[in-house]
């Protein structure tokens, strides 16, 4: 009898995670404005106008020269830069499409739709 109820509860706790998966897999997508289709690279700055122009140009030219297939857009989330950071960042996303300017609310207030069910 102990083995019966075993199996029982062992088989709704399955059926529950299984059913949490499936929720959270549709969450996801229908709430997501991400696409799946490709890697998101989210960089997180703070007064760094001398790094980061060269940094994000040699990601660019990995990206563009097909080293860097699957990365489909760049975001760069501002932390309250005091310096020219972000009119650097603007400039740059100007020239390329893939580099999208967020500032920290905003990029946590996405992910944290995603994460949560």
């Amino acid at each position: 009898m102990s083995n019966f109820i075993f199996q029982v509860l062992l088989w709704t706790f399955a059926l529950y995670g299984l059913v949490e998966i499936i929720k959270y897999i549709i969450y996801v997508i229908a709430y997501s404005n991400l696409k799946s289709d490709g890697i998101y690279l989210i960089i997180a700055v703070k007064n760094k106008e001398d790094k980061i122009e060269g940094y994000l140009r040699s990601i660019l030219y990995r990206t563009l020269n097909g080293k860097q297939k699957n990365i489909k857009d760049i975001i760069v989330t501002d932390l309250g830069s005091e310096d020219k950071t972000l009119q650097i960042v603007n400039n740059l996303k100007k020239d390329f499409g893939c580099i999208k300017v967020s500032n920290w609310n905003e990029c946590k207030e996405t992910l944290d739709n995603i994460s949560n069910i």
